[in-house]
């Protein structure tokens, strides 16, 4: 890690000596890391931003019936659903977020952000952010970016796996790197934008990871819609300039530290919560049935 930080008050005072934005040290990582030039680092980040808004058409459009029939075309349904609970900006998240992840429990193409369990929150974000405020690609790369580095810090001091921290680990950094893009892209400060990092952080604090049969599926999809509201929820209150009282930094640690204590049954272990549930392993015998293939006697062929 010689071009970006071990934690935020590090890249925070980075960039307040040199005047830097937040995304340049995270793209002279990458260029170094990568050993790409600049141009390419910037074609690479459109090119993972065309995916992400493709898995979101893709989940609005086409069938996406997983093979477990856990996941049944949620994201279209939510959209031509004749009662509306939400603001028809906050319906469009929710259908984003759950339909690009429902590509990914379908075996579709996505970008995993920082996983394929959370794959479907930065495309409701960013996709949203960008319908919402009419933003330019560039300024959702530079977002892009700033999420990476969000990422890479919460996954040096805690964890991104759901078998290591939990759900929390997963869909909370996920929906952690998008609350922070928004902020970024929407012109907040350095300050508002950790802090966006920081409240989210502690919304997801203590979320397992309890996957039904053991497949990303349930609950993980409507994770996904749930913790992309959380990301706009905690970017409104830290660019209206709310203080999240502990830094950023800290709650990072209470991250790793919650993760640390969390049992094995509630890791992706599908042994605890709602996979141990009566329905859940009523589920979980019929996957498994349904996935055996009865391979011909070696003697018969």
């Amino acid at each position: 890690m010689s071009l970006l930080f071990t934690d935020f008050a590090s890249w925070q005072a980075h960039c307040a000596t040199t005047g830097e934005p937040l995304y340049q040290p995270v793209l002279a990582y990458e260029i170094e890391q990568k050993g790409r030039t600049e141009e390419e680092i910037w074609t690479g980040l459109q090119r993972a931003y065309d995916v992400m808004r493709d898995a979101v058409h893709t989940g609005l459009t086409q069938n996406m019936t997983s093979r477990s029939g856990m996941v049944n075309n949620g994201a279209k349904k939510i959209a031509a659903s004749p009662v509306t609970v939400l603001s028809p900006e906050f319906k469009n998240l929710i259908t984003r977020a759950l339909g690009a992840k429902e590509v990914n429990s379908c075996m579709g193409r996505v970008v995993a952000a920082p996983t394929a369990g959370a794959s479907g929150i930065l495309p409701g974000v960013l996709v949203t952010l960008q319908d919402l405020h009419k933003l330019e690609d560039r300024a959702i790369l530079e977002g892009l970016l700033v999420a990476a580095g969000v990422a890479l810090i919460i996954e040096q001091n805690a964890s991104l796996a759901g078998a290591v921290g939990g759900c929390q680990a997963e869909t909370g950094s996920a929906a952690a790197m998008g609350a922070g893009a928004i902020v970024y892209c929407l012109g907040g400060s350095v300050d508002e934008t950790f802090a966006a990092v920081a409240i989210t952080i502690q919304c997801m604090l203590g979320l397992v990871c309890d996957p039904v049969a053991g497949l990303v599926e349930v609950p993980c999809v409507v994770r996904n819609a749930s913790a992309s509201a959380i990301a706009f929820s905690s970017a409104q209150i830290a660019i209206a300039g709310v203080d999240p009282v502990i830094p950023v930094d800290q709650c990072v640690a209470a991250l790793g530290e919650v993760g640390q204590s969390m049992e094995t049954r509630y890791k992706e272990t599908a042994l605890g919560g709602l996979a141990n549930t009566t329905r859940g392993r009523e589920i979980e015998k019929m996957v498994l049935v349904q996935d055996v293939q009865i391979l011909p006697d070696e003697e018969t062929q």
